[in-house]
């Protein structure tokens, strides 16, 4: 049942599809003998489910087992890139709840990164729960907020709950473990959580989601689906669901290329109102499913380091500094701030903004003299407005001696010194959830070598990247680190 990444449908229009008729990628792990899926049909007929042919052989291949009788994806897991609307939540949930039901005590975790994900899907399967022919399997639903789980009458149970509030630590024996909105899910979260299944006797872990931003911390969905194609997922499975590169996103056939569901349990109606709400770019990911041909952005600052940095709050006072940042165009601006203090250092960004550098550098100028005489220094970077900044905080008092205007090997240092403090722990930096303008700019950040000596600086790795939050931070970092000044108040806000 392995399929060539270039292989496409062949079927025709008046049978049932099959998942290779329907699927762009179908790659499964080596060493397939059986599968756990007869008993799971069964019982899903038990329950009232009806499958379509594609999403039986779904089933079939999730649970494909080797000689040993372990699941052949036990390892690297069920990876699955699925559009919005396709039916993903009805076959995985449907399949979660036969599992459970024939297994005494199984313990399954369903987490999204959203709350609002997470609270949308467990609804979906409390209702499933309340159907006539599910009821009789069905102990009781937990609905508390934080509390969410649904418990089987055999002693099994699935907890939903979101990766954002902290969900899924600290649990063992996890035999089911389900990443939904895998798009953003990140390496961290990835280790936090798989070793909960290290003590069930034959795990499974399912990764599914949309294709990633370019900003979005996907780098363990990312990555599955680059050593899929490459041949080198031997103890996973990837499947994917996707319209064509270069297809007219108006296209009707291509629709039913990225959404097997389409039209026969998704209308048209349904379509429409998804690309009119997601908009073209949003819609060509989550709702036709295609790839970014640059895939994720690279990133200098390892996802790791950065999530070791971070704290949920800063340190209680300090000698502060600020920072501002231009793009090379002018069209991109950052402001940041950075707290020296007797640990190390805390950074902060304050704000960020695209658009004429014009409309707003009086404002900003404005901002800034309020607040100079509680701070050490204010330290700018990128020639396209520092000139004019300087000219304007001067305009309005704010001492020379506290604006300085860095030098192109200053910059280079507080690059440096950002990936170094990040590294060894002595630069902390908000806890933030993904979206944050500094958590979306060093996602997609990376070094860019800029001179023969080996000199480098920030810069973004895809079309829609910011490197300006990072090099704001990065500046507010090297004036916390180089000024000797000592401001009459201590401060901890950058507000």
């Amino acid at each position: 049942m392995t399929k060539s990444p270039t292989t496409r449908r062949g079927r025709a229009s008046d049978s049932e599809p099959k998942l290779t008729d329907v699927a762009r990628h179908v790659i499964l792990p080596e060493g397939i003998v059986s599968t756990g899926w007869p008993p799971v049909r069964k019982r899903l007929a038990d329950m009232g489910a009806t499958f379509d042919r594609w999403q039986n052989d779904l089933g079939r291949c999730f649970l494909a087992k080797r000689e040993s009788g372990l699941y052949a994806s036990g390892i690297d897991g069920i990876n699955m890139s699925i559009p919005r609307q396709a039916g993903k939540t009805f076959v995985v949930g449907r399949i979660a709840f036969a599992l459970c039901s024939l297994t005494p005590g199984l313990l399954g975790l369903w987490t999204a990164h959203r709350t609002r994900t997470a609270d949308e899907t467990f609804r979906e399967m409390q209702g499933i729960a309340a159907l006539p022919e599910v009821d009789p399997y069905i102990d009781g639903v937990r609905a508390a907020n934080g509390q969410q789980e649904i418990r089987f009458n055999n002693g099994s149970r699935i907890l939903f709950g979101a990766r954002e509030s902290g969900f899924g630590r600290g649990f063992s024996k996890v035999a089911l473990l389900i990443f939904d909105e895998a798009q953003i899910l990140g390496l961290k979260a990835l280790e936090d959580m798989v070793p909960s299944t290290n003590a069930a006797a034959n795990p499974l872990i399912f990764k599914i989601g949309t294709p990633p931003r370019p900003v979005d911390p996907g780098e363990a969905f990312g990555q599955a689906r680059k050593e899929a194609l490459a041949g080198e997922l031997r103890d996973g499975m990837y499947v994917e669901f996707s319209a064509d590169r270069n297809g007219d996103p108006e296209d009707r056939e291509q629709w039913r290329k990225a959404n097997p569901s389409y039209p026969k349990r998704v209308n048209e109606a349904a379509m429409l109102r998804m690309k009119r709400h997601l908009g073209p770019e949003s819609f060509r990911r989550e709702g036709l499913g295609v790839w970014d041909e640059t895939g994720i952005g690279s990133r200098a600052i390892s996802e790791v380091d950065w999530e070791s940095a971070s704290v949920r709050e800063a340190p209680s006072d300090g000698v502060r500094s600020l920072a501002v940042a231009f793009s090379k165009d002018g069209e991109r601006q950052a402001v940041a701030g950075a707290l020296k203090h007797d640990d190390g250092f805390h950074v902060e960004l304050v704000g960020a903004h695209s658009g004429p550098t014009d409309l707003t550098i009086a404002s900003l100028a404005d901002w800034l003299a309020e607040r100079w005489s509680s701070t050490s220094m204010i330290a700018i970077c990128g020639k396209a407005a520092s000139a004019s900044l300087e000219q304007e905080l001067l305009d309005r008092k704010v001492p020379r001696r506290m604006v300085h205007v860095m030098t192109t090997a200053e910059y280079f240092a507080a690059c440096q010194w950002m990936i170094d403090g990040t590294e060894d722990g002595s630069v902390t930096h908000p806890a933030a959830d993904a979206g944050d303008a500094l958590e979306e700019s060093v996602a997609c950040t990376d070094k860019a070598f800029r001179g023969k000596d080996g000199s480098w600086g920030w810069a973004a790795t895809t079309e829609l990247g910011d490197e300006t939050p990072l090099e704001a931070v990065s500046a507010a970092l090297w004036a916390a680190r180089t000024s000797k000044r000592v401001p009459g108040r201590k401060a901890r806000a950058f507000s």
